[in-house]
């Protein structure tokens, strides 16, 4: 799969691409021609999670610790 962050795009391009809704067609055009057409997805991916405090953190290892210690 091809990933384009948004960033990396003209501003103009980005703000068109991030006001698509679910639902709606995207065409990719050149000399007249359709050369894609892209389908936007109903429902988006959440938003990725903050990552843990350092206090979570440690109970996180101590549990991954004992999983390991408990399989082999």
């Amino acid at each position: 799969m091809t990933r384009i962050d948004l960033e990396d795009l003209p501003p103009r391009l980005a703000k068109t691409l991030a006001a698509l809704a679910g639902g709606d067609e995207l065409l990719l055009v050149q000399d007249g021609a359709v050369v894609s057409r892209l389908t936007i997805a109903e429902a988006s991916a959440p938003a990725p999670e903050s990552p843990p405090e350092e206090a979570d953190m440690g109970e996180v290892l101590e549990h991954f610790r004992t999983m390991i210690e408990e399989e082999f």
